[in-house]
């Protein structure tokens, strides 16, 4: 389809000095907040022009299934920039409670060059998560997507020139990690790094501002979502609908994964068969077929490693309970069918690792107390969902998970007007969505008036 280049620390330093010259200039970053709201709509316009054709690229990129791309996440992400869009004028400062003495005035700016390095499992949507409120803020931000993903961003870059973003408001570098987001994390000049990926590289980001310029760091990183079962759960068809969702949507390349399932022991049989029953009937293959709903692994090594977690379980003693397809199944593929493996305990790397991919991991318990300390007995806290009819109970565990979102009856991670992030090791220095967002892509300033 065509090459993307290979980034250096040379094409950083570049796209950063550009940068900096674009937000000192205020070509964009002294724009009124209305003005880049225009220009925001005139860009989303023309991407909502190019929706199909950004589902394609994601799904080529990422082996994602099309159907999934069209209808979730490029839809997604076109209402997340124009939420933030809509935004733009909306982030008032205030005014200390002085006496006649003084007036003191607190006002929110852009921080200046802000970094946005991104994942492969969401392209486009965590593009817009990052590039949203950064931009509409009065930003220049600087792009850099995973080089397994990069067309996506491409466009949506291209596509903002076209509308009026100026050119060095918004600029893009590709290539390897080490090749390009490092050097970015290690610019003295960039004044933000909002990545989003695993908990070991968000550390290096953190490293790298503690060797540069002490820069901000926003970090989403990984999770172990629990999916904790009641035995008074509503309704067995909308628990089985939304634990399949959680754990395999993306072939569990997702970071709120609900990758352990917890359930209480008296229901266990009856809502794994019903889990079974179902997931017999999802289609596993192609992601360019509409009808597909499990596609192929990111690449190679991730295949490999995805395949390590699941012959491993058995050899510490959990037991399988389902794979409909193995490595075999689809020869000189990164196909692995969605598995489910019992017997579960804390000790074990299912219950602990994020395997990011489609295992799911089941546990049962006897108590509320129990459900709890499993729940939370990982070095993540991303996400979480609970099902029961007895809404006390929701209250009381929904209270104690450690994880920044906790879904009720449901599997979500909550919409555009939610923050979203991690507790513990799966989040650090900020949030995506909602009005939260600009905090990490703005500054305060006091401005004391002596009458």
């Amino acid at each position: 389809m065509g090459q993307v280049s290979l980034g250096s620390a040379e094409i950083v330093d570049q796209a950063v000095r550009s940068a900096r010259a674009a937000f000192e200039s205020g070509e964009w970053s002294k724009r009124t907040p209305a003005g880049r709201k225009e220009a925001m709509f005139a860009w989303i316009a023309l991407l909502e022009a190019h929706a199909e054709e950004l589902a394609a690229l994601d799904c080529v990129d990422a082996g994602k299934p099309i159907t999934e791309c069209r209808e979730n996440d490029i839809p997604a992400a076109l209402e997340t920039l124009r939420w933030h869009a809509e935004a733009a004028d909306k982030v008032f400062g205030k005014v200390a409670p002085t006496g006649p003495e003084a007036l003191g005035v607190i006002t929110k700016g852009p921080i200046g060059v802000v970094g946005a390095v991104l994942p492969w499992n969401y392209p486009a949507a965590i593009f817009a998560f990052k590039v949203g409120p950064a931009l509409a803020a009065g930003n220049s931000v600087i792009v850099k997507p995973a080089e397994l993903t990069s067309m996506s961003a491409y466009l949506m870059v291209k596509l903002a020139h076209e509308a009026g973003i100026p050119e060095s408001a918004l600029l893009l570098v590709t290539g390897r990690g080490e090749d390009t987001g490092k050097p970015l994390g290690l610019h003295t000049d960039v004044d933000v790094v909002s990545f989003t990926g695993s908990t070991a590289v968000g550390r290096k980001f953190l490293e790298y501002s503690a060797q540069s310029n002490l820069k901000e760091v926003v970090l989403e990183l990984g999770g172990k979502s629990p999916q904790i079962v009641f035995g008074d759960y509503y309704n067995l068809d909308e628990v089985v609908d939304n634990v399949l969702e959680s754990a395999f949507l993306t072939m569990g390349q997702n970071c709120t994964a609900g990758s352990r399932l917890l359930v209480e022991a008296s229901v266990k049989d009856e809502l794994l068969d019903a889990l079974m029953t179902q997931l017999r009937q999802w289609k596993i293959g192609d992601p360019a077929d509409s009808q597909t709903q499990i596609g192929p692994m990111i690449e190679q090594a991730h295949f490999e490693k995805v395949l390590s977690y699941i012959h491993g379980a058995s050899d510490e003693g959990a037991t399988l309970i389902y794979r409909e397809a193995d490595e075999n199944t689809f020869p000189d593929s990164w196909l692995v069918g969605p598995t489910i493996y019992a017997d579960v305990t804390p000790q074990m790397s299912l219950f602990q690792n994020e395997v990011f991919g489609p295992v799911l991991a089941v546990t049962t318990f006897e108590s509320e107390e129990e459900a709890i300390a499993l729940a939370n007995n990982t070095a993540y806290g991303l996400a979480a969902s609970v099902y029961t009819s007895d809404l006390r109970r929701a209250q009381r565990v929904a209270a104690s998970i450690k994880a920044g979102t906790v879904s009720v009856n449901g599997y979500s991670e909550g919409d555009i007007s939610a923050p979203f992030g991690g507790h513990k090791q799966s989040g650090f220095g900020g949030r995506d969505n909602g009005l939260e967002a600009f905090d990490q892509y703005t500054q305060i300033k006091t401005v004391w008036y002596v009458n």
